[in-house]
């Protein structure tokens, strides 16, 4: 009987002209088949934000060496928390605005803005020549870099409902290779005269700012992006939805849950009723809040991860090169795509997003316990199980956040997407501002 009333609601659904949303509805319901193209609109765009924010890492403690701030070599993981912070802070202070103009203007002015702000200020971090200038522009950087909580609200709207999981699971992996990825680059590009002087000379532009080649591939790679995200089509409605705007689909909906169950009509209402809202729809903010402690516990990682990697041994490090640690970075990267393609769709169909999320956070403590037991490792063994430990820790922090963004997305409507992805940035930003800074610190 549902889907008789589902059929008379789609039958009675009112299109406007004009409207980049209700463009974006009659292609969904037109067109069948897996929507390869959005996926990699999807893909790509996420991918172009996360790049600049772990890229610094493998290079970051010999870039804070260069700059001669710090007295002495234990001095360099202090300024380099601030320096890891700098672009948390800025992001932290903007998310709800950018989410707010998204909701209003649209996703994608905000998803263009983004793009270029990445090429620009990650260009401009690569030429830093001290400290304040580092932060700064890493502030900057942050600031505009607002494109996670949009690029969420975009791919819960651009995809049919049977591929929301798809979508959500699209942006968490696009994020978590990007945040991989980057540290493989940095690792790889930095200082190029000296790892490649064949091809780079020390009196060339990447001789004299040895941290430029990998900030400038991430920016060209985002420039790329910008020109390819002229062609995706705006998904916000540019007026009232017909939802909540037109009484025979409301009617229809009324007596389609009133003929199912009577319960459901009235928990209907109050489910529209919270989400007037944000702060007041708890299956929103309990997930919000579990995010942020896991966003926390990545951008700590990742920053302890290459600073230790980096330290000597006596300290407790292993000694790595950045070519080391970016080696480590990419074949990580390699598992989670894997992992995250073929495995996640099938463990979230059969455990649902809450319990991927309790059994991937539960298994990441025992693992990071044995870190200090690595370190003790040496040859064959300590890269085996490094590289295992290294990939299960990616591939369970990245199933967690998928299944919480998934969560996010079905407490909202379109309406509030943007800014409730805004509340989502702003504190997650929070929680990541003290995760480099008191990881450089400790």
């Amino acid at each position: 009987m549902a889907e008789e009333y589902k059929e008379a609601l789609l039958e009675k659904q009112n299109y406007h002209d004009g409207c980049p949303g209700c463009k974006v509805e009659q292609m969904k319901q037109l067109r069948r088949g897996y929507p390869y193209l959005e996926l990699s609109f999807v893909w790509i765009i996420v991918l172009s934000t996360s790049l600049p924010i772990s890229s610094l890492y493998p290079f970051l403690y010999y870039m804070i060496e260069d700059f001669g701030v710090a007295k002495t070599e234990k001095d360099i993981g202090f300024y380099a928390g601030f320096v890891g912070c700098s672009f948390m802070l800025g992001r932290a202070l903007t998310s709800v605005f950018w989410g707010i103009v998204a909701d209003r203007y649209g996703r994608k002015p905000i998803i263009l803005l983004g793009t270029i702000s990445i090429a620009i200020f990650n260009a401009l971090f690569g030429l830093s020549s001290n400290f304040w200038m580092a932060i700064g522009t890493r502030f900057l950087l942050g600031s505009f870099n607002c494109l996670l909580g949009t690029m969420k609200a975009y791919a819960s709207e651009i995809f049919r409902d049977e591929y929301q999981a798809t979508a959500m699971s699209a942006v968490s992996t696009a994020w978590g290779i990007g945040l991989i990825i980057g540290p493989a680059l940095g690792g790889f590009l930095a200082q190029p005269a000296d790892k490649y002087p064949n091809v780079f000379s020390q009196e060339s532009l990447f001789g004299r700012f040895r941290y430029a080649l990998p900030c400038f591939t991430i920016s060209a790679f985002a420039l790329l992006v910008t020109v390819l995200c002229c062609f995706i089509p705006e998904t916000l409605h540019n007026h009232k939805l017909d939802s909540l705007s037109h009484d025979d689909s409301y009617d229809i909906l009324e007596a389609a849950s009133h003929e199912s169950s009577p319960s459901t009509g009235k928990a209907g209402k109050n489910e529209r009723k919270a989400s007037q809202s944000l702060l007041k729809n708890w299956p929103l903010m309990s997930s919000i809040i579990v995010y942020c402690v896991l966003c926390l516990h990545d951008t700590a990682y990742s920053e302890i991860f290459a600073l230790w990697a980096n330290s000597p041994r006596k300290y407790g490090g292993l000694s790595y090169s950045t070519n080391e640690v970016g080696t480590v970075l990419a074949i990580s990267g390699l598992g989670l795509f894997s992992f995250q393609v073929f495995v996640y769709p099938l463990a979230e169909k059969l455990l649902g997003p809450v319990l991927v999320t309790r059994y991937a956070g539960a298994l990441m403590i025992p693992i990071q316990m044995s870190y200090p037991f690595i370190a003790g490792l040496s040859g064959l063994s300590l890269s085996l199980m490094l590289n295992c430990a290294s990939i299960l820790i990616n591939v369970l922090s990245v199933s967690a956040i998928t299944g919480l963004l998934i969560l996010q997305n079905r407490a909202v409507d379109q309406s509030q997407r943007g800014a409730a992805n805004g509340i989502a940035m702003t504190a997650m930003s929070l929680f990541k501002t003290v995760g480099p800074a008191g990881a450089g610190i400790l």
